[in-house]
């Protein structure tokens, strides 16, 4: 991208968690299957494909952009897994009622 302040945007998350290591990173494990890593470890690899993907351009924003591809997902999983229960749901995430409800209809899940 040319402009500076544009975010690139994240690749297809599911894809690169499967994605299989590059060429240029030989000598690395390789890959575990996504259901046997850590949430951590899928972040990760989800990050260093989206940077591989950047090359040499360099995202802005990082962090926000992250958390709103996290957050959202994050939001919806858990008030199908209450069956839209928002108390339920604020008590899993560790949230007040009134700040999952600000995040729902931020994520227009409300």
């Amino acid at each position: 991208m040319t402009n500076k302040n544009k975010q690139a945007p994240l690749a297809d998350t599911k894809s690169l968690a499967t994605k299989k290591p590059s060429a240029k990173k030989k000598g690395k494990k390789k890959s575990k299957k996504t259901a046997d890593m850590s949430l951590s470890e899928c972040v990760t690899l989800s990050l260093e494909g989206y940077f591989d993907h950047l090359g040499d351009e360099r995202p802005t924003n990082l962090f926000d952009f992250v958390m709103k591809e996290v957050e959202a997902p994050m939001l919806k999983l858990v008030m199908e897994r209450t069956s839209n229960n928002q108390s339920q749901t604020a008590e899993i995430l560790g949230l007040n009622r009134g700040t999952l409800r600000k995040k729902l209809k931020q994520y227009d899940l409300l």
